[in-house]
């Protein structure tokens, strides 16, 4: 038998972020004239540009009442309690490009290979800021 407390938090909606293939496309696309500069430059962003794609693909992050937690493929890797975290930021707002979280004992730096919106809206909602 579950209790009313338990019930209410099962219920909770999970809202999971939607990849965004921005900055990837933009990496990769930025490879092409940059090639006819430094071909080395040109290489590495396209491959980094690659990865991120992959990542975007691979990586979910989802918010729940307690924690954001992230998945790759389905499977568990994180779990960030709010409790825990001490302050949260987004570098370049005119186009979010790294999103910035501080725990009581460590840094973590994501890029923005997801719903940028949706990410501030769920930060704002269950870790707002704190001053």
């Amino acid at each position: 038998m579950t209790t009313e407390l338990e019930t209410s938090v099962s219920e909770q909606p999970i809202i999971e972020l939607k990849p965004d293939y921005r900055i990837p496309i933009f990496l990769v696309v930025l490879g092409i004239p940059l090639s006819l500069v430094k071909i080395i430059v040109a290489v590495v962003i396209s491959i980094l540009g690659l990865f991120l794609m992959f990542q975007a693909v691979a990586i979910r992050l989802q918010f729940t009442q307690t924690a954001l937690d992230v998945y790759r493929s389905g499977n568990l890797l994180r779990r960030f309690p709010y409790s825990d975290w001490s302050n949260w930021r987004i570098f370049w707002q005119p186009v979010p490009i790294l999103f910035y979280f501080r725990e009581v004992n460590s840094i973590h730096f994501l890029p923005i290979i997801f719903d940028a919106k949706t990410l501030v809206d769920c930060l704002e909602k269950y870790c707002p800021r704190k001053s």
